[in-house]
């Protein structure tokens, strides 16, 4: 505000300097050539030009190089914000690289953990398997044994006695029943053994 009304004077007397030179006696020789020189003329307009120069470097000047400089530093600033986000961010972009790196990294040995572990673990039914059928294939041959065995011993007792019914027939007598099974079962074991007919 203050600076306002300096500078409206110094205009108002840059203005009015002409007339108050041409009142003391510029005017009397009828007016002057465009390029006469006129001293006090010359000497108002340097006055007045230099109290505007002044004015400006005190009042308008400064506030105005404060404020490009103020803007100019927080240009500045935020450039360099800018540069160390930038920067940043270029950091956090290659522990990210590095991170995501590192995660496949992980993934692919966890795949061949699992696909070692499936394969042992398919081993292992594999074998298992193997084992619990050839378990079952035993028992099966020692049930069959045992079965064949029932059925030989089954046939020998019935083949006894149907050599003792048709050797009583024959004989039309009664037999000695234990006695006669007893001759019967060393001959049919004698067979077995392939040792030929015992009396």
């Amino acid at each position: 505000m203050r600076a306002s009304r300096i500078l409206t004077t110094a205009l108002v007397l840059l203005a009015s300097a002409p007339s108050f030179v041409w009142a003391q006696g510029g005017g009397e020789e009828g007016g002057g050539s465009l390029y006469d020189i006129n001293t006090g003329l010359s000497a108002w307009t340097l006055g007045v030009f230099a109290i505007l120069v002044f004015v400006l470097g005190k009042y308008a000047w400064g506030p105005i190089l404060e404020a490009v400089e103020s803007r100019e530093k927080g240009i500045q600033s935020a450039l360099d914000e800018a540069a160390q986000r930038n920067a940043e961010a270029a950091k956090l972009l290659e522990e990210h690289k590095a991170q995501l790196a590192d995660a496949r990294r992980q993934a692919s040995e966890l795949i061949a953990e699992g696909r070692t572990a499936g394969e042992g673990v398919r081993k292992d039914i594999e074998e298992k398997a193997r084992s619990e059928g050839q378990a079952i294939i035993e028992r099966a041959r020692v049930e069959i044994e045992r079965e064949r065995d029932a059925a030989l011993e089954m046939l020998r007792k019935e083949s006894v006695d149907l050599a003792i019914a048709a050797a009583s027939r024959l004989l039309q007598e009664n037999l000695d029943q234990p006695k006669d099974r007893a001759l019967v079962e060393r001959y049919l074991s004698g067979l077995g053994d392939g040792g030929g007919a015992q009396a």
